[in-house]
């Protein structure tokens, strides 16, 4: 009996809803249209490029430790709060 390596089976990709205004689906649509891509593809390209964009922004990451911070501070309160 072959054993499976881990995740194989699994789905590569996750579904998502995603609500967008109309006149911006119409535009995202138009722009796939053109290249040739499913629309699919070209929203993945556009929030790919905003995650690794966001990766690189100072500001962001100091949100990020920010919010992490609060969430260690309220982590050390429910526990200090156990007998």
């Amino acid at each position: 009996m072959a054993l499976e390596a881990p995740g194989a089976g699994k789905a590569r990709t996750k579904n998502m809803v995603l609500r967008l205004d109309p006149d911006l689906a119409d535009l995202l649509a138009t722009v796939a249209e053109v290249e040739g891509r499913s629309v699919s593809d070209v929203a993945r390209e556009a929030i790919a490029a905003l995650v690794e964009a966001r990766r690189k922004d100072k500001r962001f990451r100091r949100l990020l430790e920010e919010n992490l911070a609060r969430h260690q501070r309220l982590l050390d309160l429910l526990q200090d709060g156990q007998s």
